[in-house]
């Protein structure tokens, strides 16, 4: 019988976090820095990167702030190889940046479409082949995909191509999956559900003003449609992006892991 491979504690390892100056992507930045890992902070808002880098330095631990526009190769490139150049190594890519726009499934652009997938799955797919790279050739490595609850259900017509985007990250995930197997590169995704960060509040507030009703009153709805009858926090998808950044989701690969309180249960 073929053993597990033996995968080594995560102290000193480097990980880099897309989109992690606020909301979910600055709680699994804070959650790895917590576990061990040095952290390469990437984010669009610059100021925001380095607030959340000082957090972790404020936990004893290295951190890069980067400002970075994930659909630009060029930046992409460049936040590996400041990586590999300033912290010695790259083990772990946590894929999360990401953006949300509303309208009917009937308005929307191509413009629309052109930004959401953009951002939400072209950028995602060509930072996990640049990461998925560097991986093989040193035998080793995790990618964490953020794909949503949205990507498995469509649960509302109100962000049509983001339903879309997050259904093909979940579909790039397994793919890379396979590419990494036998490599010893793990690559998984989470689909959070109603989490409360500041995204969900626009959200609010946008689907108030496409459904005529307050955004106290879609946050009631929406809350009314989770079993466990209550929102989750940033930190709850850190604790399971966390784990499968880490050695006791050794052997996990492909996966696409619920946070959303019951609301999907598949």
């Amino acid at each position: 019988m073929t053993s597990h491979p033996f995968e080594p504690p995560v102290a000193g390892q480097a990980a880099i976090v897309t989109g992690a100056g606020r909301g979910i992507g600055r709680a699994i930045a804070l959650r790895l820095a917590a576990d061990g890992f040095n952290v390469v902070v990437a984010d669009v808002q610059a100021a925001q990167a380095e607030a959340v880098a000082t957090e972790i330095h404020g936990l004893g631990r290295r951190a890069l702030a980067l400002a970075m526009d994930v659909t630009s190769e060029s930046e992409r490139q460049n936040v590996i190889q400041r990586t590999l150049s300033e912290l010695g190594r790259f083990d772990v890519l946590v894929n999360n940046a990401g953006i949300q726009r509303t309208s009917g499934p009937l308005d929307v652009t191509e413009a629309h479409w052109d930004l959401m997938m953009s951002v939400n799955a072209k950028s995602v797919w060509f930072m996990c082949q640049a990461a998925m790279k560097h991986m093989l050739a040193q035998g080793s490595g995790r990618i964490v995909n953020l794909a949503s609850i949205a990507g498995k259900m469509a649960s509302t017509q109100n962000h049509p191509v983001y339903n879309v985007a997050k259904a093909a990250v979940i579909a790039m995930t397994k793919t890379f999956a396979h590419t990494g197997a036998v490599h010893g590169v793990r690559v998984n995704c989470v689909c959070p559900g109603v989490i409360d960060t500041p995204m969900m509040e626009q959200i609010d507030l946008e689907f108030g003003r496409l459904q005529n009703k307050a955004p106290a009153q879609i946050r009631a709805e929406r809350i009314s449609r989770i079993p466990m009858g209550m929102m989750g926090r940033p930190e709850e998808v850190a604790d399971v992006v966390a784990f499968l950044a880490g050695p006791d989701s050794r052997y996990m690969t492909g996966q696409a892991i619920n946070i959303s309180g019951g609301m999907i249960m598949y």
